[in-house]
């Protein structure tokens, strides 16, 4: 009997669709919400255009767990066409979602598998049995509850060349951040070991880097490797300087579980972002407005912008650092936001934090018929 052919999957995750894309919104302007259903929508074509035989998405597909019926239409027609294509789709809800997919009745397709709890797929792809296995993110003390959760699916049950296990967490040894912030030992941290020989590779999401994790802390070879392809557009400035994209992989079938013997990470056009200090002190009008407009001239005009001040705004930048203002001067296709370093918000009324938080920028926004402001605006 001939060996087993490769078995094609292709992994992507984290998709936050529903990211600044109200269905309503209250100002016009520039919206980064059809940056991430783009890439998505590109992730999935590959799928289609590159004939593989598995699609995996691993978690998050959407921003909030609120978001409105007509987004996970748009969601699911991607992944619908996937499937009619005769490529088997399979997801897992992630954190975001709060564990369960929204309107999930409009995920309805034989082709098309979500796990709204814990349990195994079993099909045969291109000859070989598969088992995809697939765990709703554990939103509360993964580390204790996970090796239950992977009981549960009943993955031992039945003899499968390729088994691959789908999960929305974050596993010991990943990195994040800037300053590539380890998961070692936090509550919600899934150590590697429990995760027991068998499965040829685990796909997971949860984690917006791009990476592999093939040995634990301490060096030692993992009994699976733990594939993140990261986030398909970037969420904050705390990943301005990562790629982003998807993974395709080829694994091959054995009677152990299969392996994967090669993978690639392909990347996705992402928006640039970029982080300028501003000067808004002891500066007359005139002056504030050659900086601001000197500092907007001098980046990409699709970039999402922020801004950066050197204090509380005084009387002068006050009056120059309008939305009004920055909407005349910023491109159509860019996003801004000033922030204020040590401030929660700028409104008039400030509460104070002590600290800058580059994840969590300061709210408000202001537009007009040349695109998006966004951001601590006076």
């Amino acid at each position: 009997m001939a060996d087993p052919r490769p078995i094609r999957v292709l992994l992507l995750a984290d998709s936050h669709l529903g990211f600044d894309h109200p269905m309503r919104p209250k100002v016009r302007r520039r919206r980064r919400g059809h940056d991430f259903l783009a890439n998505y929508r590109r992730a999935l074509r590959t799928a289609i255009d590159e004939h593989v035989d598995l699609v995996v998405h691993g978690g998050d597909v959407f921003h909030k767990p609120n978001v409105p019926a007509s987004l996970v239409h748009q969601a699911f027609e991607p992944l619908k066409e996937v499937a009619d294509a005769g490529i088997p789709v399979f997801l897992v809800p992630g954190n975001h979602e709060r564990s369960r997919i929204p309107f999930d009745w409009l995920a309805h397709h034989p082709g098309v598998h979500v796990f709204k709890e814990s349990g195994t797929v079993r099909l045969t792809v291109a000859g070989a049995a598969v088992a995809v296995s697939g765990i709703p993110c554990i939103r509360r003390d993964a580390r204790t509850r996970f090796p239950d959760a992977l009981d549960r699916t009943g993955w031992r049950a039945g003899d499968a060349g390729l088994r691959l296990l789908v999960a929305h967490q974050a596993f010991e040894g990943a990195t994040v951040g800037p300053s590539n912030f380890t998961f070692r030992r936090g509550h919600d941290v899934v150590r590697l070991a429990d995760v027991p020989v068998g499965f040829a590779a685990v796909l997971a999401g949860h984690i917006h880097r791009s990476q592999v994790l093939d040995a634990d802390l301490r060096g030692r070879p993992c009994r699976a490797p733990v594939f993140y392809p990261g986030s398909v557009e970037r969420t904050a400035f705390a990943e301005r300087d990562e790629p982003k994209g998807f993974m395709t992989m080829e694994l091959t079938p054995c009677p152990a579980g299969g392996s994967v013997t090669q993978w690639a990470f392909q990347d996705l056009e992402a928006r640039p972002m970029e982080i300028r200090p501003l000067r808004v002190q002891a500066l007359p009008a005139e002056a504030l407005e050659r900086e601001v407009r000197a500092t907007v001239a001098a980046v990409p005009p699709d970039a999402v912008l922020r801004l950066e001040a050197d204090g509380p705004p005084g009387p002068v930048a006050r009056q120059v650092l309008t939305a009004e203002y920055l909407r005349r001067i910023a491109p159509e296709t860019m996003n801004v936001d000033v922030v204020i370093p040590g401030l929660r918000r700028w409104n008039g009324r400030t509460r104070s934090t002590g600290r800058s938080d580059e994840r969590r920028p300061s709210r408000g926004s202001a537009s007009g018929p040349h695109g998006p402001v966004q951001g601590n605006l006076f």
